[in-house]
């Protein structure tokens, strides 16, 4: 499937009648979706797997019936709508379909502007499950935000003066190990080295902490994308060659956008970063930025700079797409979970979105969009 063809609404349309799936499919095509047939229920289900946001559902099917369906469908996909077809309309069809969880029922055969306007208002209550969904994301991230401000600010200081001491201690040490003959300085400052970095992670770690209980104030200015990517790859390029990585960039000119220019480097540092540590050696990341239209679906958004990181490692699992932007989730062994919380935040503050996806290189492709300025 196309990257074109993934963004389109899906419809599945469930009826016995191969005639009246390929006209409903044609009318639907040209409006814009993509439609999937099929003849039975046995056949519906595995589509409805691959998943939909809305079906349309004969009442009376070879192997079963549309109103016994129709909760199955729902079942599988919660968010999606169900529009139930009958040839007859009365008021026990009306009722049926009520019951059978359907939003809506059409009268075969349709007029053309009833089915759009029909799987449109459907597709409505798809985007409205969609954002209630996102908004309950957000109040449980808020609330874990506000308990890490409230530790950070309890912790912050009793951990950061033993660290302190620590690293001082071990200054100290290392200098007068340099006092010491240079035949045995290796093996004694091959453990200091190693106590030293993971120091340095632990101060790193309640950095990220710190960010989420003290935030800056944010100063919002145009910021030149390109000559920051531009930069940023430079940084990021010494990195990729000590790691053997192919480090690719496709920047097409793109208009400024109103943010912090510090804040916004930060996120594409880490998302770099990120997409580094998930190749192997030889691996291919790829860093990609161009002007999007305004997005049909949000009104009275402008268009945007969308901006791709991708990868061809082995992606992020579909089950933790939803969460890998909380605090504290992390698939990887080391870490304090807060690095893509980070991003998600300064992203969110830019008036922006994020989000990951499989990548076209067989790994992932985490999407930044940012409000071009106007």
């Amino acid at each position: 499937m196309t990257a074109e063809a993934a963004r389109k609404p899906r419809i599945l349309i469930v009826d016995d009648n191969a005639e009246l799936v390929d006209n409903l499919s044609e009318i639907l095509e040209a409006a814009g979706y993509a439609v999937h047939g099929a003849g039975t229920c046995a056949a519906a289900l595995p589509l409805a797997m691959e998943g939909f946001d809305v079906a349309l559902v004969d009442l009376r099917l070879p192997d079963g019936d549309g109103t016994a369906l129709a909760p199955q469908l729902k079942e599988i996909a919660p968010d999606g709508e169900v529009v139930l077809l009958t040839g007859f309309a009365t008021l026990e069809s009306a009722v049926a379909a009520v019951r059978a969880g359907a939003c809506a029922y059409l009268v075969k055969p349709c007029a053309t502007q009833d089915l759009l306007v029909t799987v449109e208002q459907a597709m409505r209550q798809v985007r409205l499950h969609g954002e209630k969904r996102e908004l309950s994301r957000r109040a449980q991230m808020a609330e874990k935000l506000a308990a890490v401000g409230t530790m950070t600010a309890g912790l912050s200081h009793e951990i950061r003066n033993p660290l302190n001491a620590a690293a001082l201690q071990l200054s100290v040490l290392e200098r007068r190990i340099q006092r010491l003959a240079r035949e045995v300085r290796p093996p004694l400052l091959e453990p200091l080295t190693l106590v030293r970095d993971e120091i340095r992670r632990l101060d790193h770690i309640l950095e990220d902490f710190l960010q989420f209980a003290r935030p800056r104030e944010f100063v919002p200015k145009a910021v030149d994308v390109v000559p920051v990517l531009s930069r940023t790859l430079d940084l990021l390029g010494g990195e990729a060659e000590r790691r053997g990585i192919r480090l690719e960039r496709d920047l097409h000119a793109v208009p400024p956008v109103v943010g912090d220019e510090g804040r916004l480097r930060q996120v594409l540092v880490n998302l770099g970063l990120n997409a580094m540590e998930a190749v192997k050696d030889g691996g291919l990341v790829r860093v990609s930025c161009r002007l999007e239209p305004p997005d049909a679906d949000r009104p009275g958004a402008g268009p945007e700079v969308a901006i791709h990181v991708d990868d061809d490692g082995s992606g992020v699992p579909a089950d933790a797409r939803d969460r890998i932007f909380e605090p504290f989730f992390t698939t990887k062994a080391k870490g304090s979970g807060l690095g893509l919380s980070i991003v998600h935040a300064i992203v969110t503050q830019h008036g922006g979105r994020i989000g990951v996806e499989d990548s076209p290189e067989g790994g992932a492709r985490f999407v930044l969009s940012l409000p071009a300025a106007r």
